[in-house]
């Protein structure tokens, strides 16, 4: 009998889970199936945002080889399969949940991810989906009816996986005015203090601490929890604890599907996998409340599995994407893995604890600015091509182990780093040219930029440049004019 649940929660870092070390109360349910499963914590996406994101773990292929990079544009959608596509494309076999369906599962889709994004390729393998119908703005008691609704009429059935969307830590922070803050009284990460608000302040781009709406800081009436800009710690405090309440909001309504499991019985027989897109950016590089670089903040995503009768209480620390999860399935399944596929099972970690991580990982953004990383031993390695605004260097090097929060650059003092970093870039990059799919030779990174850019930063350069001037940040408007004089024209 083979019955699966995957809570695929919208921008939830794993650092503001209990079972991630963080000080405050924000995932109780949450934390509970931690402790009897498999917490991977050194798990990221390979593709950021949202849509390249999904599309990724969805094909089990990076964005380079799917072409879905982007949020507008050409790849905001993934490539045609072409001549060699028969009766049904590749994915209506290679899909994650296509894979389940074929070895029995009936596969359920609920949320509102694919309507949002109109990517509909995410549905291929859903033999049904419910559309919650807010494009990603509804919050969780508007999904978790539909959720309790489906267990009760199909729970008891044997092999389904349901896979299911909720969205309430994502921007803006909307959690009902009732819910109150619980976390008023704890105090905040350490790391935040007015000296880095100070220091923040004076940097140009979008979602950065002046213009947490992306281009400018008008609040919306609709979400009082989420601020336009951050002058004080107080500010500050409203930021991290709306985004807290999106998260323990959201693990309550995890809660409730898991006793409406418990009532029947199924609980202990059910697959419970947690995850994310992607994560948040709360000061990284400068970047608030938002998924928008190629980095810890916005890559690292949570990974829970609870399997039933496999070894719990585990915490691995290998390095995995989220391109892994479709050939783990398979293999935990019996299924064979599929020739398209770029992700590598880390079965053995569930199965007994065994290291299976990979020696690096390959990090790209491409939505917000265009960006590639690589992760391997204490370092991130950056390199922007599109900097998004935002007036990043060409290469960034941060050591995670001292400086988790990437606020000191050490690419200039560490220039063997960044050259190993630069050939284990390249050496994935050759890779993946002689292994395109369906005949193509580009890579959409280029494509995009040849574009104009990231979908969030294209044409909007001329109109931001006064409010640079007003608010004090003109010191930033010749270089960016000298970075991006195709947006002046």
């Amino acid at each position: 009998i083979m019955r699966l649940i995957f809570f695929d929660i919208d921008s939830l870092r794993p650092d503001h889970l209990g079972c991630g070390g963080y000080h405050r109360n924000t995932s109780p349910n949450i934390d509970g199936i931690a402790a009897d499963g498999v917490v991977f914590d050194q798990y990221y996406c390979s593709d950021a945002p949202c849509l390249p994101s999904r599309s990724a773990l969805m094909s089990g292929m990076f964005g380079i080889h799917s072409g879905a990079v982007n949020h507008g544009g050409i790849h905001a959608d993934m490539r045609l399969q072409g001549e060699s596509r028969g009766f049904r494309s590749s994915l209506a076999l290679d899909s994650l949940p296509a894979v389940l369906k074929d070895r029995g599962a009936h596969t359920c889709y609920i949320g509102g991810f694919g309507e949002r994004h109109a990517i509909y390729t995410f549905y291929a393998g859903f033999r049904e989906i419910h559309d919650t119908g807010m494009l990603g703005l509804e919050s969780a008691e508007d999904v978790t009816p539909t959720v309790l609704d489906w267990i009760e009429r199909n729970g008891d059935k044997e092999d389904w996986y349901l896979h299911v969307n909720y969205w309430d830590p994502h921007t803006p922070h909307r959690a009902p005015k009732e819910f109150g803050n619980p976390f008023k009284n704890d105090p905040l990460p350490p790391h935040f203090n007015q000296e880095l608000i100070d220091r923040h302040r004076g940097l140009p781009g979008p979602h950065t601490i002046q213009d947490l709406t992306m281009y400018d800081n008008r609040v919306n009436p609709n979400y009082p929890r989420q601020p336009g800009e951050i002058r004080n710690m107080e500010d500050m405090r409203a930021l991290i604890d709306g985004y807290d309440c999106g998260v323990r909001y959201t693990d309550d309504h995890i809660g409730r599907v898991l006793n409406a499991l418990g009532d029947r019985g199924l609980l202990d027989d059910t697959v419970i996998i947690i995850s994310a897109d992607h994560g948040e950016n709360f000061g990284e590089l400068g970047m608030y409340a938002e998924h928008g670089t190629a980095d810890t903040g916005t890559c690292r995503v949570p990974m829970i599995i609870r399997w039933p009768r496999m070894p719990g209480g585990i915490r691995d620390t290998g390095l995995h994407y989220n391109i892994d999860l479709a050939p783990t399935l398979a293999e935990m399944m019996g299924a064979e893995p599929r020739e398209s596929w770029d992700g590598r099972s880390f079965a053995a970690a569930l199965k007994d604890g065994r290291d299976c991580g990979r020696d690096e990982l390959i990090l790209s953004q491409c939505s917000h600015v265009c960006q590639r990383s690589v992760r391997f031993d204490e370092w991130l390695y950056m390199r922007t091509y599109h900097d998004g605004y935002h007036l990043y260097p060409k290469e960034m090097l941060f050591d995670l182990e001292q400086d988790p929060f990437e606020q000191h650059n050490l690419a200039p003092q560490n220039p063997q780093v960044c050259r190993e970093a630069v050939y284990r870039l390249a050496e994935w990059h050759d890779a993946m040219m002689a292994s395109m799919p369906f005949g193509y030779h580009d890579d959409p990174m280029w494509n995009v930029i040849a574009e104009g850019g990231p979908f969030h930063a294209r044409g909007a350069l001329k109109a931001y440049l006064p409010r640079l001037e007003a608010t004090g940040r003109g010191d930033s408007v010749n270089e960016l004019k000298r970075r991006h004089p195709r947006e002046l024209e």
